[in-house]
């Protein structure tokens, strides 16, 4: 019976996946080729993945040993896999053995309460006896001690553990929660094509049963969601013929229960897990015959799915225009708002933990003065992320949304929030790595000299964590808002076009190209027309909470300090940090360069440019030499703005790095530093700014009165020096008419020589002597053709 219902949910979910693989496949050969179109850039530097078989959590515990219905001393172990390893004891753990028990807590839910544990065990036992034996029943399973932890798995046996005294439980619990909300969500964060192209064919499957929306059974990985698939339709039919036909006392029942479900879901994952493999092996195969193709006629593909895209668009954007304006649409902003609380608070409390635990290690150093304990003391908050118990508050925040989304259930029949609270959870614990991470690398005690700057300097690396950190929190969360609005609002629209859009599919499949017809779907092109359609709706709300600054959201387009600008005089970014080379620069990185640099260096491009070719179309040797003075005073004053801006790796001592000097000399905070070193740095740049324009200013000017008519033009040249009269080209073809050829020429060598001279550039570098030389043959060259024809 379980044989025959396994392969048939095989059976039929084998061509969505197949169609799924060849499309996702293909997207995958697009971004291949695009180079990652859609990466993204964070300022803080991401933390490499740890090392495999990190222990996070290991104790001596009693846990409930299932066939022997006994409390045992057991040696529990959690690796960073996020499974529960018990052992005999503790010396069969050093020693290697293999645990008693192997535990993959994914769908599971910990509890701490005796009664909250029976009420979620009793709704997955449909007793057909009812009630009456119900409030008598002895506890399902006695405790020891006072403090337990329950594991309830849905189809899985249940994992209990006690403890004596309430810090262990909060432990072990902590730790359980996380290793549920990883095993839960660690392989849907996969980007590779075969996961998409499981979790696409997976939504396509269960629409195909009128299911849409949210399933809380997509937990785990390919072999547990696709078992959790059988079980769910082979679930009531166990029921039916099992229940009724047991005997005994009520937990007795229950307990023979469990153990027939956990036996069946075993029997399944073999099942499906045979299945899978050869069906996972056959689309690879399919997929080495397409990649040819599809290499070689990307563009033809694109353009043919655009082609059909347009088309669908074309009937479907009314209808689907019409149930976002009606059904969607005015609840958006309220959604947000509900999701926005929650959320940001679980991310300030992120950045308050870091923030606090820095300044420990600060205070304690201060008391201490001892290099070896401050190493320590950074190397104990690198483990700061995985601190079970510390991070516990922050996600606590995010279960909040359980609470304040019960309108969702009825409104958008959303029942399962988890989704959205688990990921968010896991996206706040990747921030605080980072965090931690990017702190370690621009400090490190063992580089530092100084002792008495060492407080200083850990203060300086804080406030650039922290203004990172901000930053990379606005853009994950505005990523999480995205997608909740999405995944919470898209159900409804599909249900709604379902009846009417959905049978006239099929009729655009005439718009495929024959070649082309396994990598590119209708259902997929229909899909990701609805998902854009309410995609941008959810940017729109997005972004007007962002511009109102709700929650600390920026812009897209605001140019935030990526770092403290006290941190510029001792910090420099290590190489390959994300600081220094994001994958995608944003706005906020280009803050960095001044502004007054940016436009002096423009307008002495534009100036320069403007002389060049007005000298080409002229023939004025002497517009050239004054165009190359100009460019040479502003090449000379922009070199001197630069040195203002320096970059966090440069040697020398910005402004603002003298200032912090100076104020931690008089005893100012840390604040009142930044501040005044931000007003300084702006203040001189500014006067930079101004010396730069007037410069380029007065050199454009004279060039463009060069331009006219003026039969001469002068030369200024330094105290001391004769002012001489510079002919021009013109007047030198004239009066060479009545002079001897050999007088003329050595004149406009003496010229030339002199003004070169007598330049204002500081100095005359070889390409500008070869350039003179160039420009004195041009001259020679074209005076003796004049006199050649006036002769004539």
């Amino acid at each position: 019976f379980t044989s025959g219902k396994t392969e048939a949910t095989i059976k039929n979910f084998s061509p969505h996946y197949r169609r799924q693989y060849a499309v996702a496949f293909c997207r995958h050969v697009q971004d291949e080729l695009e180079q990652h179109r859609h990466s993204q850039s964070h300022f803080l530097k991401t933390k490499p993945p740890g090392e495999a078989g990190t222990v996070l959590y290991e104790a001596e515990l009693l846990h409930f040993a299932e066939d022997l219905k006994k409390w045992k001393d057991r040696y529990v172990v959690v690796k960073n896999d996020y499974t529960v390893d018990c052992f005999e004891t503790k010396e069969a753990y050093q020693k290697g053995a293999s645990p008693k028990y192997h535990i993959l807590p994914a769908g599971g839910k910990v509890l701490t309460s005796e009664d909250d544990y029976n009420l979620l065990s009793d709704k997955h036992f449909p007793d057909p006896v009812g009630s009456s034996e119900k409030e008598a029943a002895p506890a399902f399973v006695p405790l020891p001690k006072e403090f337990p932890v329950y594991l309830w798995q849905p189809f899985s046996r249940h994992s209990y553990y006690c403890f004596p005294e309430p810090t262990a439980q909060r432990r072990f619990s902590a730790v359980l929660g996380d290793c549920v909300r990883h095993s839960n969500h660690d392989f849907l964060k996969q980007s590779t094509y075969e996961v998409e192209a499981f979790l696409e064919a997976i939504q396509f499957f269960r629409q195909e049963k009128g299911h849409y929306g949210t399933w809380e059974m997509i937990t785990g990985n390919e072999k547990e969601i696709l078992s959790n698939l059988v079980m769910e339709e082979l679930l009531p039919n166990l029921q039916t013929m099992i229940l009724p036909k047991m005997k005994g006392k009520r937990n007795d029942r229950k307990r023979a229960w469990f153990g027939i479900v956990e036996e069946t879901y075993g029997l399944v994952q073999q099942q499906v897990a045979e299945g899978l493999s050869t069906l996972k092996e056959e689309c690879r195969e399919f997929a080495k015959t397409l990649e040819g193709t599809i290499r070689s006629d990307m563009d033809q593909i694109l353009n043919s799915k655009n082609f059909l895209a347009g088309k669908i668009k074309a009937s479907v954007s009314e209808p689907a225009q019409k149930c976002c304006a009606e059904n969607i649409q005015p609840f958006l902003s309220s959604i947000l708002e509900e999701l926005m609380g929650p959320v940001s608070s679980g991310f300030t409390e992120v950045r308050s933990l870091f923030d606090k635990e820095v300044n420990e290690i600060i205070q304690d150093f201060q008391k201490t003065n001892d290099m070896t304990r401050l190493k320590e003391n950074v190397e104990q908050l690198m483990t700061l992320p995985f601190n079970s118990v510390k991070m516990e508050p922050c996600y606590l925040k995010v279960n909040l949304l359980q609470e304040l989304l019960q309108d969702l259930k009825t409104r958008f029949k959303v029942y399962h929030i988890d989704f959205v609270i688990q990921r968010t959870q896991n996206f706040m614990q990747e921030l605080m790595e980072n965090a931690v991470y990017t702190f370690e690398q621009l400090f490190s005690p063992s580089r530092q000299a100084d002792s008495a700057k060492v407080a200083t300097t850990i203060e300086k690396v804080k406030l650039r964590v922290l203004k990172q950190y901000d930053y990379d929190s606005s853009t994950i969360r505005k990523k999480i808002f995205q997608e909740a609005l999405v995944q919470i609002t898209l159900p409804t629209m599909q249900k709604t076009l379902a009846s009417t859009c959905k049978p006239e599919l099929q009729r655009y499949e005439q718009y495929i190209f024959a070649d082309y017809t396994s990598v590119i779907q209708v259902e997929n092109v229909y899909e990701e027309i609805l998902y854009q359609t309410l995609l941008e709706e959810a940017l729109k709300v997005i972004k007007e909470a962002a511009v109102l600054k709700k929650h600390n959201l920026f812009e897209d387009n605001l140019n935030v300090p990526c770092e403290s600008v006290s941190s510029l005089t001792e910090l420099r970014t290590p190489v390959g940090s994300a600081q220094s080379t994001p994958a995608k620069t944003p706005a906020a990185a280009r803050a960095e360069v001044s502004d007054t640099e940016s436009h002096g260096d423009e307008t002495l491009v534009v100036t320069g440019k403007i002389v060049w070719e007005k000298d080409d179309d002229e023939g004025k040797s002497s517009d050239k030499e004054a165009g190359a003075s100009v460019s040479a005073a502003g090449d000379r004053a922009s070199r001197r703005e630069a040195v203002a801006v320096t970059d966090i790796g440069d040697k020398q001592e910005s402004p603002s790095a003298a200032c912090t000097k100076q104020g931690v000399a008089e005893g100012k905070s840390a604040l009142e530093n930044e501040t005044e070193c931000v007003v300084n740095a702006e203040r001189e740049l500014k006067t930079q700014q101004e010396a730069v324009e007037e410069k380029v200013a007065s050199g454009t000017d004279t060039a463009v009165k060069n331009f006219g008519a003026s039969p001469k033009k002068e030369l200024k040249v330094p105290e001391g020096a004769a002012e001489e009269k510079v002919t021009s080209e013109s007047q030198s073809a004239t009066a060479a008419a009545s002079a001897s050829s050999t007088e003329k020429e050595s004149k406009a060598q003496e010229e030339v020589s002199e003004i070169k001279l007598n330049s204002p550039c500081e100095s005359v570098t070889e390409p500008e002597i070869l350039g003179s030389a160039e420009k004195k043959s041009k001259v020679e060259k074209e005076i003796t053709e004049k006199l050649s024809q006036s002769e004539n």
